[in-house]
């Protein structure tokens, strides 16, 4: 089943998450949010127009998560955009490294969201 509309969020922060809802309904995209990487690699396989995730949200392990949904021929195709802190460029280039799609700082997110989102429609 593909979902063109929805977007899979993976998120701890409440806070953020209030923000990233209203921009990707003002984005025409229906945000999910998960909360392990148990239902994140569920929903996936209803494939997603593309799956936000924190790469500090370490209940979800998200190197491993990134892994699993690019190692997965269902799963790979889907976009996937990461965010972290702007002084975390190991954890950058680590999830690169495993397939992230797009990594960007949470600032640059923060600020953009709107414009970022759109691009997933």
């Amino acid at each position: 089943m593909e979902n063109e509309r929805t977007m899979v969020a993976i998120l701890s922060d409440l806070m953020f998450r209030v923000k990233i809802q209203a921009a990707a309904k003002q984005a025409g995209l229906d945000p999910v949010f998960v909360e392990s990487q148990q239902d994140a690699l569920a929903r996936a396989k209803q494939k997603p127009a593309v799956i936000l995730l924190d790469l500090n949200h370490c209940a979800v392990e998200p190197l491993d998560t990134i892994a699993k949904l690019k190692g997965d021929e269902e799963t790979r195709g889907i976009k996937l955009l990461c965010y972290v802190s702007h002084v975390q460029t190991d954890l950058k280039r680590a999830a690169q490294e495993k397939g992230c799609d797009a990594v960007i700082t949470r600032s640059a997110l923060s600020q953009n969201l709107p414009a970022i989102l759109a691009r997933y429609v």
